[in-house]
C-alpha cells in the first residue's frame, strides 16, 4: 500500500509512505528537486491491518473516483496505490469526502509526521541539544491533537533524551513526562 502526496511550494513538497502487510514500511519526505531517499521504519500489526482493511473498503482503488466534483483549492495531489504480485491499482485526487479515504489520509499523514518528529529529535540530540525542548514541544502538540498513529514508536529516542545529562534539564523533564503519558494513557 502506497500513499503519495505532491504539493509544490509547500513544506514538505513530497511525501511517500509505503506499508507492507507485514508492517515493514518506508517513508520519503523531501522537496521535489531532492533525490529519492526512502528510509525504513516499522508499523504495528494492528495499524497495518487497519490500513489494508480501509484499502479493501475502497476496492483496493480499482475503478474508484475519490475526487470531489466541486471547485476546491489545490490541496496537493494525493495518490493511493495498492500492489499485490503483478497487479496494481491506484487513484489520484485533490480532495475527497469519502470517509475511508480520509481515514487513510489521516493515518499516512500521521505516519509521515511521526517520522519527521523522530528525524528532528535525532538531529537535535546530535547537533543542537538546546533545540531538543522545542522539538519536544512540537511533538507534544501533535500528540495532544491525536494526529500521530503510533507515538509510542518514539519511546527509545525519548528515553535517550531523558537520560542524557548533556541535554538541558527542562527537555529531559518534558521527555520523562511524555514517556509516562505514552506508557500510562488515561
Amino acid at each position: 500500500m502506497i500513499y503519495r502526496k505532491v504539493f509544490k511550494s509547500s513544506v514538505p513538497e513530497f511525501i511517500e509512505v509505503r506499508v507492507h502487510d507485514n508492517g515493514a514500511a518506508t517513508y520519503d519526505i523531501r522537496t521535489l528537486k531532492d533525490e529519492p531517499d526512502p528510509q525504513p521504519f516499522e508499523v504495528g500489526a494492528p495499524l497495518a491491518a487497519k490500513i489494508f482493511d480501509l484499502a479493501a473498503q475502497l476496492n483496493h482503488f480499482k475503478d474508484v473516483d475519490l475526487d470531489t466534483k466541486r471547485r476546491i483549492a489545490n490541496l496537493g495531489e494525493k495518490t493511493f496505490r495498492f500492489e499485490r504480485g503483478n497487479q496494481s491499482s491506484e487513484v489520484t485526487f485533490n480532495y475527497t469526502i469519502n470517509g475511508a479515504a480520509n481515514q487513510l489520509i489521516m493515518i499516512f499523514e500521521g505516519l509521515a509526521r511521526q517520522q519527521e518528529h523522530l528525524q528532528l529529535l535525532q538531529h537535535r540530540i546530535r547537533y543542537d541539544r538546546l533545540g531538543v525542548n522545542n522539538a519536544l514541544l512540537n511533538f507534544e502538540s501533535d500528540l495532544n491533537r491525536k494526529i500521530l498513529p503510533e507515538p509510542e514508536r518514539l519511546l527509545p529516542v525519548l528515553e535517550q533524551i531523558s537520560a542524557d545529562s548533556r541535554i538541558v534539564d527542562i527537555a529531559r523533564q518534558r521527555a520523562r513526562a511524555i514517556i509516562e503519558r505514552l506508557r500510562h494513557p488515561k
